[in-house]
């Protein structure tokens, strides 16, 4: 191995003389005026003696095979299709049937009617507290006093839903019709009254007779 390697440095002195060589060479031809290019090809065919080449690289793999796609299937042609077909026969009617009844509609049953609610006797109108205080000997009238007149009436008074009186007929006259007139106006502005009610319950129009006795004031 140390011969090996005294061989190897022995070339590369003797490279390194023959490069220096052809360095003085080339000075000399470039100052003695020779061709540039001649002097270029001289150390490039001497620059490259005794340069190794490397190994080359191996070459690639090839790649692969590639696995073949499988024949298309065969197909088989379709059937020949007859299309000439005859048309149906068409069969004309000279009266067309009649068209079939129409299905009866059923109507629904009508719904029960409500019960009748429970029959209510209808109500009179009654007076409220004592008519008697609705007149009083301060309302006799002046002039029947003087002519010492009295007498009784009788009324039918008309009674609102409202329970207030709205109109007074005189049933039976006293013989004066001042006092008359007296009784119905008293009965008409003091009177109270609960007001009728029909047969639902509901507050009506009614009537309310009544009579009373026109009587002198003692001294």
């Amino acid at each position: 191995m140390a011969y090996a390697e005294q061989k190897m440095s022995g070339n590369r002195l003797t490279a390194i003389v023959i490069v220096a060589l052809i360095h003085i060479a080339v000075g000399y031809a470039l100052v003695t005026g020779l061709a540039y290019e001649a002097a270029s090809k001289i150390i490039k065919k001497v620059t490259t003696v005794d340069i190794k080449d490397e190994p080359k690289p191996p070459p690639p793999p090839p790649p692969p095979p590639q696995d073949k796609a499988p024949p298309p299937p065969i197909v088989a042609p379709p059937p020949p299709v007859n299309v000439s077909v005859a048309p149906p026969a068409i069969t004309t009617v000279a009266v067309a049937p009649p068209a079939a009844p129409p299905a009866p509609v059923l109507a629904p049953p009508a719904p029960a009617a409500p019960p009748a609610p429970p029959a209510i006797k209808p109500v009179a109108a009654t007076a409220k507290g004592d008519p008697s205080s609705w007149m009083s000997s301060d309302d006799y009238p002046t002039r029947a006093i003087r002519e010492q007149r009295a007498g009784t009436v009788g009324f039918q008074v008309t009674i609102g839903p409202n329970g207030r009186a709205t109109a007074c007929t005189v049933t039976s006259s006293s013989g004066s019709p001042d006092l008359d007139d007296t009784a119905c106006k008293l009965v008409i502005s003091r009177g109270r009254f609960s007001p009728p009610k029909d047969e639902h319950g509901q507050p009506t129009t009614g009537a309310w007779n009544s009579r009373f006795k026109w009587q002198l004031p003692k001294d």
